[in-house]
C-alpha cells in the first residue's frame, strides 16, 4: 500500500513519503502544522485512497483515554436492576465501544484518526501508550481482551498547544507540514476550482502572502481560508483589475473577513494603512 495523493488532496513529496514510512514501520503517524494545512483532510484522503473505513476520534479538553477503548455504562446497569430488566444479566448491554475498539474490530484495515490530541490533558496520550503498542487491550467488565484483527493505519494531528510525552513521541512517526509554497498553492486552487484564471489567481496569491508577511499577525491566514476567499472572489465576480486597483492605504483587501479572522489583526492592518497614508503626505 503506497499512497501517492488523490485527484482532490495535493499531498507534497516529504509528505507522501512520511505516511508511507508510518505504514511500513507500523507506526502512527504525527502530524503538525498550521491549522488549516490539511492535517484532518490527509486522514480522510488516505482512506479514500486505500478504499478504507475512516474511524475519527476528536479529541476535547474533556477526553479521557478510557474513553477510545469502551465506558461501562454502570449507573444504566443499576437502574435496569431496580426495575428488574433482563439486561442486568448480561455486562456486554452496558458496555459501549470506543473508537480504538471499532478500529481494532473492524472487518478491514481501517484508518484512525485521533484528532487534534493536544487539546486533551497532559497525561492522555501516555495512557494510551500500551494500547497503541500492542494493539490490544482489557475489558475488565467482561474479563477478555479486545486485540486489533489487523492493524489500523493511525493518524495523529496536534495543532501544538501542548508539548506531547517523550514516551509518546518516541512511538510516533512524526511529519510536519510546512505552510505551501506559493506553486503548491497554484495546484491546490486548481485542485479547488479547474479552469480559474491564472491572472485572478496570481494577484489573490500576491496579496495572501502580503498578508502573512505582516510583522506582530496574531493569526495567518492558511490554505483552507485562502481557498474559501477565492470562492468568495469569484462568487462576487470580483476581477483582476479589482483586486490591482484597489487602494494600497486601505491595507484590507475585498472580503477580507475570510483571511482575517479576529479584530486585533484587523486593527494591526488598519494601523499600517494609516501609517502608510501619512508617510504619503
Amino acid at each position: 500500500m503506497k499512497f501517492e495523493g488523490t485527484a482532490s488532496y495535493v499531498a507534497t513529496d516529504d509528505l507522501k513519503l512520511a505516511v508511507n514510512a508510518a505504514v511500513t514501520l507500523q507506526r502512527p503517524l504525527l502530524v503538525k502544522g498550521e491549522p488549516g494545512t490539511g492535517k484532518t483532510l490527509l486522514a480522510e484522503q488516505l482512506a479514500a485512497a486505500f478504499s478504507a473505513p475512516l474511524i475519527t476520534w476528536h479529541i476535547k479538553s474533556t477526553t479521557k483515554a478510557h474513553q477510545g477503548l469502551y465506558e461501562y455504562d454502570a449507573v444504566g446497569r443499576l437502574r435496569d436492576s431496580q426495575l428488574n430488566s433482563e439486561r442486568v444479566n448480561d455486562v456486554r448491554n452496558y458496555i459501549r465501544q470506543g473508537k480504538l475498539w471499532e478500529a481494532f474490530t473492524a472487518p478491514q484495515r481501517a484508518i484512525l484518526l485521533i484528532d487534534e490530541i493536544d487539546k486533551a490533558d497532559i497525561e492522555f496520550p501516555n495512557d494510551l501508550l500500551q494500547e497503541l503498542d500492542r494493539m490490544e487491550f482489557f475489558v475488565y467488565e467482561t474479563g477478555e481482551t479486545v486485540r486489533a484483527v489487523q492493524r489500523p493505519i493511525i493518524i495523529i494531528t496536534s495543532n501544538n498547544e501542548k508539548e506531547l510525552p517523550d514516551a509518546f513521541l518516541r512511538r510516533c512517526f512524526f511529519h510536519y507540514i510546512a505552510f505551501p509554497d506559493r506553486r503548491t498553492l497554484e495546484r491546490i486552487i486548481d485542485v479547488h476550482y479547474p479552469g480559474i484564471a491564472a491572472t485572478l489567481v496570481s494577484e489573490a496569491l500576491d496579496i495572501f502572502f502580503d498578508i502573512r508577511k505582516v510583522p506582530g499577525l496574531k493569526k495567518k491566514p492558511s490554505t483552507s481560508e485562502l481557498v474559501d476567499w477565492i470562492k468568495l472572489l469569484m462568487a462576487d465576480s470580483i476581477g483582476v483589475e479589482l483586486l490591482r486597483q484597489r487602494d494600497p492605504s486601505k491595507a484590507i483587501p475585498p472580503l477580507a473577513g475570510a483571511l482575517v479572522k479576529n479584530e486585533q489583526d484587523v486593527m494591526l492592518l488598519e494601523r499600517l494603512a494609516f501609517m502608510s497614508r501619512r508617510e504619503k503626505r
